[in-house]
């Protein structure tokens, strides 16, 4: 019975820190409409802060899975925290001093702490779920808090910023005040909760002999796994680029929609993940996330086509909040495809982690950490959708998204079936 409320709290506190990697990330979406204003940034250039925050997945990815494995769950996650606060105390930072490198660097700092806790959050679920479906659908669980404190994020930045033509960093103080003030929380609920450590334990009674280098290439040896940390790679770019363009796209002044406003709509695209999260989670004990994947990557690529073909030759009621009131507002008829998207990237992440780790036994900790790695693709990914929109147009832009859907498509087909090399 203590087990069980043991697991329940462990949950819990896996399913807020969910949340927690959402919102700070998701700061960069409304952000680099800010930088655009504030710094006359170009497109590949108001990037460069979501890139930062995920290219510092490639650099702390292995160390994370390290001090996982050596340190625990616990450890791992309050260190998380502390360069969490540390990272959004630069962001507020560059506010004051109005500077687009200081604020590079508070996202690649918050990167930091987001990896970390990406690295705890996923298989500790997996673990307490005893993998499988039942692991998949804590993770699906956990998804759904991550995305409703994404929807929250751009809508409540959006509001704060008003007018994009004249947005400075400064002006969402607010929401990084807010951002302070849950780490600050979640610091002390983690320190004083009892946390299980299943496979620091199990390393306590059989000390590993292998090191670092040992660990990484067992996990390597699977062939499945290795075109999963590919697969995580392309999808964490697809799950931010689809949104993050989208923003720029309606805010631009080809279609000059206000930010608040946009920023609801952008927002729409992380609750339609929520919504896609809550099915996930309430059928992932009967639906295999092979299952899963497919059916969400082929609609995916539906959507994705039918967007960049209707793009802005018709405008359709969409709902919306302006001046903190529900409203509809008319938007191009290609941005309500590209938004249904959210449905699909929603049971994606989990589904994908839960295929690539299948089997892999004792490597699944030091794997977490290389998955980690991998999903730099959220910063490199839309850079270069960025660079294509720079040179052609928003909605051509889309092709990059396209093409690495249909990677995920062949994973979900062929590269997922558990093999060693």
């Amino acid at each position: 019975m203590e087990k069980k409320k043991s697991n329940v709290l462990a949950i819990a506190i896996m399913f807020f820190l969910f949340a927690m990697i959402s919102f700070v990330t998701g700061l960069q979406n409304p952000f680099g409409v800010i930088v655009k204003s504030q710094f006359g940034a170009s497109n590949f250039l108001s990037q460069l802060g979501n890139a930062a925050n995920f290219i510092a997945y490639a650099v702390m990815g292995l160390p994370a899975g390290l001090i996982l494995s050596k340190k625990g769950y616990k450890f791992t996650a309050l260190a998380a925290v502390l360069v969490g606060l540390v990272g959004v105390g630069i962001t507020f930072l560059s506010g004051v001093v109005e500077s687009f490198g200081v604020y590079l660097l508070g996202a690649f700092v918050s990167g930091f702490s987001m990896c970390m806790l990406n690295t705890v959050v996923n298989p500790m679920l997996n673990t307490l779920g005893g993998g499988g479906n039942r692991g998949n659908q804590l993770i699906q669980w956990g998804g759904s808090c991550n995305s409703l404190a994404a929807t929250i994020c751009p809508v409540l930045v959006g509001y704060l910023i008003g007018n994009a033509a004249n947005a400075k960093i400064s002006d969402a103080n607010p929401a990084l005040f807010i951002a302070m003030a849950i780490f600050a929380l979640a610091f002390i609920i983690i320190f004083f909760s009892d946390i299980p450590e299943p496979d620091l334990e199990a390393a306590k009674e059989a000390p590993a002999k292998s090191g670092i280098g040992d660990e990484v290439k067992g996990a390597l040896s699977y062939r499945h796994f290795i075109f999963g940390i590919i697969a995580i790679f392309l999808y964490v770019g697809v799950e931010v680029g689809i949104p993050n363009f989208v923003n720029l796209y309606m805010t631009s002044s080809a279609i000059n929609i206000a930010a608040g406003v946009a920023g609801t709509i952008v927002g729409m695209y992380w609750f339609l993940m929520l919504v896609g999260r809550l099915v996930g989670a309430s059928i992932g004990g009967k639906v295999s996330s092979r299952s899963m994947m497919l059916v969400v990557s082929c609609a995916a690529l539906v959507l994705l086509v039918l967007g960049m073909i209707f793009g802005d030759s018709a405008q359709v009621p969409f709902p919306a909040f302006k001046d903190l009131r529900f409203t509809m507002e008319t938007i191009p008829l290609g941005v309500v495809f590209f938004v249904l998207c959210g449905l699909c990237t929603s049971v994606m992440w989990g589904a994908i982690f839960n295929l690539a780790v299948e089997g892999l036994g004792k490597y699944t900790s030091i794997a977490s950490g290389l998955f980690m790695v991998m999903v730099c693709g959220g910063g490199i990914l839309p850079l270069v959708q960025g660079a294509v929109a720079d040179a052609t147009s928003y909605l051509t832009s889309y092709i990059v998204v396209i093409l690495a859907v249909l990677y995920l498509l062949w994973y979900t087909l062929m590269g997922s079936k558990p093999a060693k090399k």
